[in-house]
């Protein structure tokens, strides 16, 4: 095994392993997380990353090395969650491009995809930091390359031992290559978990499988989906979408008389302002069509059956992936929206948004999510909103994914920006930049402040946090922590000056219109000639997000 050089089954081993091998440490990963505000976090992003190319890796059958190191790319790029999973799919997506050129890959050809896969990343980042995941992969691939360059004859194993060797030390280095690390004496998250995905792949090439302790299942009753034929699945698709309702006159007795002829299982239900429907099919797409007649549609959900059906009874797994359906434009220009919240999904559903994404900040969507977010927005180019800076990568991503129509992203970082940007949309402006212009300069002139708790015991900044207390943001920066009252009224005198003119207060799950108001009070005392508003968001994790202009 020493000597062996790595081909597509091979490969397909090590990215398994490399995905166990995160899932069992992301935790670890996870509490090296500086900011202790409730996240996306690191651990958990690359983990779910890397089990999305493990999933696609299982269902391959004796591949070629081209298409396992292809799938496994793909896989991570569609999968990709946070700045972290997207870097680490770019990673791949650039060792994919060496390891394609060959049958096999021994020591050398594998320094050098691990070099291409760092130029690929490095590319990808506007401006890359020292102290993060990009330096410990460059640094360790560098010396791998060169260490092949004073001898050629290295295995892969001896390759990987090296970078492994190399990565360590540089994972060490990054606690006094950032500043942030440093302060808090920690390494960074994102290079250890690479090193750990490394580390599982190592134990693949070298034929060891451990047994890694998976979390607790809860525990729950399971349907005996094995029980269950394929042929007694009737139609395939199980479709359900919810559709605007432009057209008052259009008759929805006529809609369900369709459905029903397309399938079986049908659910339609109707208000003033939508139908819902809920149907069996072969022909998914023939029912959005019809949909579409009524007006735009709100949320497009299509599950492969049969696909699910099999996906449980081999892996005994969650939902297999879902059949892509780009819905043909009808208008110029969409918008998609990353939002948490039934109240802040209809704000941006009042707001012009046309598939609102859940997710934020404890769930970043992955690059796959909002690809079929904007295929299923009827327009000819399709505006993202990430609403979120560890989103803003993946939303990137979904660029060079998009097929039938454009995707522009709006780099926002934070719900007010998005809602901002929003408002200084005009439908009627007919150039794409011009709008992009507008929606960039509005997000840019509004203060963002966020109150949360603390999600692990922590010292940041010179000031010791304990898990569970409150923490109040200011553009993103930890401005106060400790008790309620507290951190909203420094929030308060953070954001707000003589000049500012607007504010909204949206309040989260669990907190009372009453609580609400005390906050608007609070703002008041401010700056008594402001406009306040207050939302109902109903996000988790925020109690209140401030926006102030």
């Amino acid at each position: 095994m020493a000597d062996q050089k790595i081909n597509g089954a091979l490969f397909q081993s090590m990215v398994i392993e490399g995905a166990l091998a995160i899932a069992e440490k992301k935790e670890q990963a996870n509490e090296l997380n500086v900011f202790p505000v409730p996240d996306g976090d690191t651990g958990t992003n690359m983990s779910m990353t890397m089990g999305s190319a493990m999933a696609e890796m299982e269902k391959l059958s004796e591949p070629t090395l081209a298409k396992a190191a292809d799938t496994a790319a793909s896989a991570l790029l569609r999968g990709a969650r946070g700045n972290s999973g997207v870097i680490l799919s770019l990673l791949f997506r650039g060792m994919a491009k060496k390891l394609r050129e060959n049958e096999e890959a021994g020591g050398c050809e594998l320094a050098l995809a691990l070099r291409e896969g760092v130029d690929t990343a490095y590319k990808a980042v506007m401006k890359p930091a020292e102290g993060t995941i990009l330096t410990v992969s460059r640094v360790s691939a560098q010396h791998a390359v060169e260490a092949c360059q004073a001898d050629p004859a290295l295995t892969a194993e001896q390759v990987l031992v090296t970078v492994l060797e190399r990565g360590r030390t540089a994972l060490e280095e990054t606690v006094h290559q950032n500043p942030v690390l440093e302060k808090a004496g920690v390494v960074d998250a994102g290079g250890f978990g690479f090193l750990t995905i490394l580390e599982g792949m190592l134990d693949g090439l070298r034929g060891i499988h451990k047994e890694r302790k998976a979390a607790e299942p809860a525990a729950k009753a399971a349907a005996d989906f094995a029980a269950i034929a394929d042929e007694d699945i009737t139609f395939t698709y199980c479709t359900e979408f919810i559709a605007e309702r432009k057209d008052k006159a259009r008759s929805v007795s006529r809609l369900r008389s369709i459905l029903d002829d397309l399938g079986d299982s049908l659910v339609v239900v109707e208000d003033d302002d939508i139908v819902k429907v809920h149907v069996h099919t072969d022909a998914p797409n023939k029912a959005l069509e019809e949909g579409l007649k009524f007006g735009p549609l709100l949320t497009v959900k299509i599950e492969n059956m049969r696909e699910q059906h099999t996906a449980k009874v081999i892996e005994g797994t969650a939902d297999a992936p879902k059949e892509r359906v780009i819905v043909p434009p009808e208008k110029p220009y969409g918008f998609v929206a990353v939002a948490a919240g039934e109240g802040l999904k209809a704000l941006f559903n009042n707001l012009g948004v046309d598939v609102v994404v859940q997710g934020g900040q404890t769930m970043n969507p992955s690059t796959d999510d909002i690809v079929r977010a904007a295929d299923a927005v009827p327009a000819e180019t399709v505006f993202v909103l990430p609403n979120n800076k560890n989103i803003i990568m993946a939303a990137e991503q979904a660029v060079h994914l998009a097929e039938g129509k454009k995707i522009v992203v709006v780099p926002t970082k934070t719900i007010p920006q998005g809602i901002s940007a929003m408002l200084a949309v005009d439908p009627d402006c007919g150039e794409e930049q011009a709008i992009a212009d507008a929606m960039n300069e509005a997000a840019a002139n509004v203060r963002s402040g966020q109150v949360t708790y603390a999600a692990r015991d922590s010292e940041f900044d010179g000031k010791k946090i304990r898990q569970g207390e409150y923490l109040s943001l200011c553009e993103g920066k930890l401005c106060a922590n400790g008790r309620e009252s507290s951190v909203l009224k420094k929030l308060i005198r953070e954001m707000v000056t003589e000049e500012s003119a607007f504010a909204t207060v949206i309040y989260g799950e669990g907190v009372s219109e009453e609580q609400a108001a005390e906050v608007e009070a609070l703002l008041r005392r401010e700056n008594k000639e402001m406009e306040i508003s207050l939302v109902n968001g109903g996000q988790p994790v925020y109690y209140y997000i401030l926006s102030v202009e």
